[in-house]
């Protein structure tokens, strides 16, 4: 019988709501410039064109409450809160009317971005990964299962020390939640466990080690994470 030659890591997870379960995550695909607003926000015309998909590791996971290292290689560290949407299945090719289905349930993210990064990466035509897939950049409330209702619309908002800086509404994403699963199941085969992550509104802006980030999802956990110093080696 074969062996691992170390431990692996732990399983990455989610807390569930109601529950001492937790999601076992898979993957967490992100998509981007689904807000017209936020599109705006850029200098763009927001025109509905095709979705913009990336990609975070599953050990980028945050607990709801824990503390965030501000990251290295960075002096612009920004918050987006988005909608995040659970998978219980998974498929390939998935019809827009059968996407709902895979859905095990919604929660509050936050898509933590090295801004400098991504608009030094955007002007070189390079990939998102070193300003979006890095350690800790993916906090995550507690998942509601989707036996509560599936969330269409009502309130997303952000604060920073209790000043709220993004305010929105889920029903003005661009792209919906059975669009987005169906865009991505045609990229990539979808499988139980993976996070989605939908998407942010208008308002983004810099954080700093000490400051309290505080974002939420009308009918969701409100997630609240604090900026710490940077990890030291």
């Amino acid at each position: 019988m074969s062996e691992f030659v170390f431990p692996p890591p732990p399983q990455p997870s989610v807390a569930v709501a109601g529950s001492n379960e937790r999601f076992p995550v898979h993957r967490i695909y992100c998509i981007g410039l689904n807000y017209a607003d936020h599109i705006r926000e850029f200098g763009r015309d927001p025109e509905r064109a095709a979705p913009v998909f990336f990609m975070k590791p599953a050990d980028a996971v945050v607990e709801n409450g824990a503390a965030v290292p501000y990251p290295p290689a960075t002096s612009n560290f920004h918050y987006e809160i988005e909608l995040v949407v659970a998978l219980a299945r998974g498929g390939r090719d998935v019809a827009p009317q059968e996407a709902l289905g895979l859905v095990f349930g919604y929660a509050a993210g936050n898509d933590l971005t090295r801004r400098d990064l991504q608009s030094a990466a955007k002007e070189r035509g390079e990939p998102w990964d070193t300003s979006k897939g890095f350690d800790c950049s993916a906090p995550v409330a507690a998942i509601r299962p989707a036996s509560a209702g599936h969330v269409n619309r009502g309130r997303i908002w952000l604060s920073v020390n209790g000043t709220v800086r993004q305010e929105s509404d889920i029903s003005r994403m661009l792209w919906d939640v059975p669009q987005i699963i169906a865009a991505l199941s045609k990229l990539y085969e979808l499988r139980a466990g993976d996070l989605i992550f939908t998407g942010t509104p208008a308002g983004i802006g810099a954080v700093n080690p000490g400051e309290t980030i505080e974002g939420g999802i009308e009918g969701l956990e409100v997630l609240r994470n604090r900026i710490a110093p940077p990890a030291r080696a």
